[in-house]
This record gives structure tokens, C-alpha cells and sequence, in this order.
């Protein structure tokens, strides 16, 4: 059973003009939430009548234990996630973030071809992928759907697109090893923000090429590793393989961390070319 706030949420939110579509998105529609876990929710609008900003302040104000609350203008946060909210509503953390349908729509239709881009946004420090937008539609539990463009968008994004699985596994497989090599580079030096730096980029990666073996679609970084482990097409012992790779690098000990991370990357090229698809060498 969901929290009673976010029926209060979705009524205050109703009659905003330009909401097209109100989805719970995150960890708590995927169901993989904890007791701890804020909410997330989507608002959806057409790039031609976009949310009425200052009517949705207005909607929620009543709500939030703070007065002062975060509701930003469309735009304010960056290109990909284009604004929001940071609420507190009886004592329940709920994050609103816009997105523009027009957009959407264009990226779905580029990731079925296996289209995508890296994208630079505060918070993600590994980038943020274009195909999140289509992983949102996948994983999402619509709550205001009145026009069905939701429902019609997920028919888009199931199954999982063979070209975007291909897609993945050759751009993130390869940048596993390169990210590898420059550790490599930066551990002659004793470089350690760098050789963390490349290792984040590395695990980051294999999360990648594991969620695009099994058909998932990665949404968020954090804690993505983790998920990872918990696939039927993995790598054994993965979870305390990246804490050892935290361990000896926080030591100092480059030599182990390294030896760890190439283990990694070759048990993984293994099983891409057990699941038959295509990696493209780094070298």
C-alpha cells in the first residue's frame, strides 16, 4: 500500500495547468525501495504547454512542512533533468521532476535504433544517459495518465530494444578497459583522486553492460553495482569484489586495485561473448 500523501499529492496536483501525466517513479515503483527511500514523481507536459510553474507552487505550498521548499522553474537544474522539487510533506520526502514529452518521445524513438548519449549533469557523476528518460517510461507507476501517453510511450519501451542492448554493451564494454588503462597511467604517479576517479568510471560501466545483458534498464548509478549482482546473467562475487577494489585503493595498494579491476573486465567480456553479443576491444 503506498503512503496517504501521495493521494493528497496527486489531487493538489490535478488542476495544474499544462501536467499531462503524473507518474511514481524510482525505487518505490520498481519495488526495490527501502524504508528510508523518498518518493520521486515525474510530471510529464507537452513542450507547447508547459507546466504552469507558478501554479504548481501554489498547489503544493499547502502540503509542505517547510514553506520555504524548493519548486524551481523548468530549466533551472540542466538540459536533463530540466527542474523540480525538494518537498517534505508530513515528514515524507517526495521529489518532483519535470519532463518534457516532446523530448522524450524524440529519445525513445533514437534508443530503439541503439541512439543514446552521455550526458554531463550535476549528481551523476558518471554522466546521464539519454536512454534514463526511456528507462523512466519502462519502470514508472502512472498516477495521472488521463490521455494515455504514459501507457502508450511504455508499449514503446517493452521489450527491450536489441539495438540499444547491442548499443550498450559496445560503448560502455569498451570504456571499461579504457578507463582501466588510464588507473593504469595515473597509478605511475601515484595519482589517487584520478585512480578512483577511473575506477568509478569502470564499475560504472560494467553496471552498464550488465543491465543491458538482462533486458533492465539503468536508471539511476547509485546502487546500481549492487542491483547488478542480483541478475541471472552476472559476475560471482561482484558485490565484495568492488568493496576489496574500495578497500585497496583507500589503502594505497593501486597494484591490487588494478589487478581486481582487469579480473572484472575480463570475466565480464566472458560473458558477453557467452550471451553472444558484440564488444569492441579498447585497444
Amino acid at each position: 500500500m503506498e503512503h496517504p500523501v501521495l493521494a493528497r499529492v496527486v489531487e493538489a496536483l490535478r488542476p495544474v495547468r499544462g501536467l499531462v501525466a503524473l507518474v511514481l517513479g524510482g525505487s518505490r515503483a520498481r519495488g526495490t525501495a527501502g524504508p528510508a527511500s523518498d518518493y520521486d514523481l515525474g510530471l510529464y507536459y507537452e513542450p507547447d504547454a508547459p507546466l504552469d510553474v507558478a501554479a504548481l507552487q501554489a498547489a503544493i505550498a499547502p502540503l509542505v512542512d517547510e514553506p520555504s521548499s524548493t519548486v524551481t522553474r523548468l530549466g533551472e537544474w540542466g538540459p536533463w533533468i530540466n527542474g523540480g522539487g525538494w518537498l517534505t510533506i508530513e515528514g515524507v520526502e517526495v521529489d518532483l521532476l519535470y519532463r518534457d514529452l516532446g523530448r522524450v518521445r524524440e529519445v525513445i524513438t533514437e534508443a530503439r535504433q541503439g541512439r543514446f548519449s552521455m550526458n554531463y549533469q550535476p549528481g551523476h557523476p558518471h554522466g546521464f544517459s539519454s536512454v534514463i528518460w526511456m528507462g523512466e517510461v519502462a519502470t514508472c507507476r502512472p498516477l495521472l495518465d488521463a490521455s494515455g501517453r504514459i501507457a502508450e510511450l511504455k508499449n514503446e519501451t517493452s521489450p527491450f530494444p536489441e539495438p540499444l542492448r547491442d548499443a550498450l554493451i559496445a560503448r560502455f564494454g569498451w570504456e571499461v578497459g579504457f578507463a582501466i588503462e588510464n588507473a593504469e597511467l595515473a597509478a605511475r604517479r601515484a595519482e589517487q583522486m584520478h585512480i578512483a576517479g577511473c575506477a568509478y568510471r569502470a564499475l560504472s560501466c560494467v553496471a552498464q553492460v550488465l543491465f543491458a545483458l538482462n533486458g533492465r534498464y539503468l536508471i539511476n548509478e547509485k546502487g546500481a553495482l549492487t542491483e547488478a549482482s542480483t541478475y541471472p546473467l552476472t559476475l560471482e562475487g561482484l558485490t565484495r569484489t568492488q568493496a576489496e577494489i574500495w578497500r585497496d585503493i583507500g589503502n594505497a595498494d593501486h597494484a591490487s586495485a588494478l589487478r581486481r579491476l582487469h579480473a572484472v573486465s575480463d570475466a565480464l567480456r566472458a560473458l558477453v561473448e557467452k550471451a553472444g553479443s558484440r564488444w569492441i576491444s579498447s585497444s
